[in-house]
């Protein structure tokens, strides 16, 4: 089935895929590897504290896009902007498809699609 538009809500802990057409949607759930990896601060030590961003999990949240021809990203922190960052990095052919990107808190997934379907049917009649 061919789905033109697609809307990812991503966090850290997982990224849920939405391929949507006018009368079907096609759901999945991305986790990364290791979604529990914490750091801890020591006194004195050199550096943000901060784990590095999971790679791979954003490559399998790009895998998961594959067909549409628009793309929505939401989400509730900073994910949605280290997607794209990813993205424009990685699969620039990719980014030319990203119409929005949006904060959304935790949506259901039938409230992403509602909100997907609202996003691009008022990016359509922009366009004209």
């Amino acid at each position: 089935m061919s789905h033109y538009h697609a809307a990812v809500w991503i966090d850290h802990a997982q990224a849920h895929v939405m391929h949507i057409s006018p009368d079907d949607v096609e759901a999945s759930i991305v986790r990364p590897a290791n979604p529990h990896q914490h750091l801890h601060n020591k006194r004195g030590a050199v550096g943000a504290g901060r784990a590095p961003e999971d790679q791979h999990f954003y490559h399998e949240v790009v895998e998961a896009l594959n067909g549409a021809q628009e793309i929505l990203i939401v989400g509730p922190a900073s994910a949605k902007l280290n997607l794209l960052k990813h993205i424009h990095s990685h699969d620039a052919q990719l980014s030319d498809k990203v119409v929005g990107i949006e904060s959304v808190d935790h949506p259901t997934d039938g409230q992403l699609v509602a909100y997907a379907r609202k996003y691009f049917e008022a990016a359509d009649r922009l366009r004209g």
